[in-house]
């Protein structure tokens, strides 16, 4: 399960993996608005990608940064960002919660100096 910090709701069935990556050189924001009882929303900088879950009926939004705003660029079904199954067997999920942990300063792995990146 990759997405670990928002999951989707209990009652949902047919979870699916995705990835965006962002192929442009600026900041984006991306966000699911269509789903009920599930807040998603990340910041994907320029050459990243994201590998996220969501349902096949999921619409992921893309606002592009510009000077102080964001504007909607594009909207993609999430069934169309979908990853199969056998993409994902070298996924390790513990190694990627302990990544975000390290990311968003929530490991007590204080011999780091500097927090861990995400590298695709």
């Amino acid at each position: 399960m990759p997405q670990v910090f928002d999951p989707l709701p209990a009652d949902s069935a047919n979870q699916i993996i995705c990835c965006y990556v962002n192929a442009t050189s600026r900041i984006q924001i991306v966000r699911v608005t269509n789903i009920p009882s599930w807040y998603f929303e990340r910041v994907v900088f320029p050459g990243q990608r994201l590998v996220f879950e969501a349902l096949p009926e999921a619409l992921l939004e893309i606002h592009t940064g510009m000077m102080a705003s964001a504007i909607l660029s594009d909207t993609l079904p999430c069934n169309r960002l979908r990853i199969h199954d056998e993409v994902m067997v070298s996924y390790d999920v513990e190694e990627q919660q302990r990544l975000e942990e390290l990311n968003d300063g929530l490991s007590s792995d204080s011999g780091k100096s500097a927090p861990a990146t995400i590298t695709p």
